[in-house]
């Protein structure tokens, strides 16, 4: 009998998350969402009803791969070349978006860079360029889309849980870079929480994605830092999207959620 309610009600949740249309008429503008976790965060949001909105830089293909599998779901997409170092560049996308839609309810902030280096060979470019995409254009961007949203709006950045730990050496840079995004989704979040817009923050661990693929030479190191010994999925990170964009979530800003299979405790 209790294997029978259990499979009954994981039929009943299986159904349920294919079904549930949270997102119904709302419009959500994902920064580097043609691969990686930000297509499938694309997916997942496009599956709950969204029209999306993705900006990439050179993947053009994978672009559209992504915005006609929206389509097919039977969502609006737009996709949207944008050099997120270029503070110009994330704006006008922003306002792009608004001509065509009309509206922004939900912002994803997920575009980011990685340079490892040993410390003593940072370059200044180096530092900028980090700074400029992994920080700047988060704040550029929060701060654009704002200006159009109504109460329920959410903001959701994808950090790195290397803002908490860093078990390597050369990824100073980064780390330092993703960390600052701590103090902006706090800041931010006291900033925009009278207008009902929620902020916050969602920081990875291992995740097989192209840029950090879960058979890459370092997988097995980090792999054995976790407590759950398997590199997550991007689907893994939509899920925790998904809810901080619902309204299920609307009593939570300014939180940083760390999704890592225990590698940071």
């Amino acid at each position: 009998m209790y294997r029978q309610m259990y499979d009954a009600a994981n039929s009943f949740a299986s159904n349920k998350k294919v079904t549930m249309k949270r997102f119904k008429n709302k419009v959500v503008f994902i920064t580097g969402g043609s691969r990686g976790i930000g297509a499938g965060i694309a997916r997942r949001m496009a599956a709950e009803g969204a029209d999306v909105v993705i900006t990439y830089v050179n993947a053009a293909g994978q672009a559209q791969q992504v915005t006609d599998d929206i389509k097919k779901a039977g969502q609006q997409a737009l996709a949207i070349p944008v050099d997120n170092a270029s503070p110009d560049a994330i704006t006008a996308a922003i306002e792009k978006a608004m001509e065509v839609f009309g509206r922004i309810d939900i912002l994803v902030n997920n575009a980011g860079i990685y340079i490892a280096k040993p410390l003593a060979e940072y370059t200044l470019q180096d530092i900028d360029s980090t700074m400029a995409v992994n920080v700047r254009a988060v704040f550029l961007a929060s701060q654009k889309a704002a200006q159009y949203m109504q109460s329920g709006g959410r903001i959701i950045t994808i950090g790195s849980n290397m803002a908490e730990r860093v078990t390597f050496a050369t990824g100073t840079l980064y780390a330092m870079s993703k960390s600052a995004l701590i103090g902006l989704t706090k800041g931010l979040a006291r900033d925009l929480g009278a207008q009902g817009i929620t902020v916050n923050l969602v920081q990875p661990g291992p995740t097989d994605t192209d840029m950090n693929p879960a058979n890459a030479p370092h997988a097995d190191m980090l792999r054995s830092a976790m407590a759950i010994p398997h590199y997550g999925k991007p689907a893994d990170i939509a899920e925790i999207v998904a809810y901080l964009a619902s309204e299920e979530s609307g009593f939570m800003t300014g939180a940083a959620l760390t999704i890592d299979g225990g590698f940071s405790i």
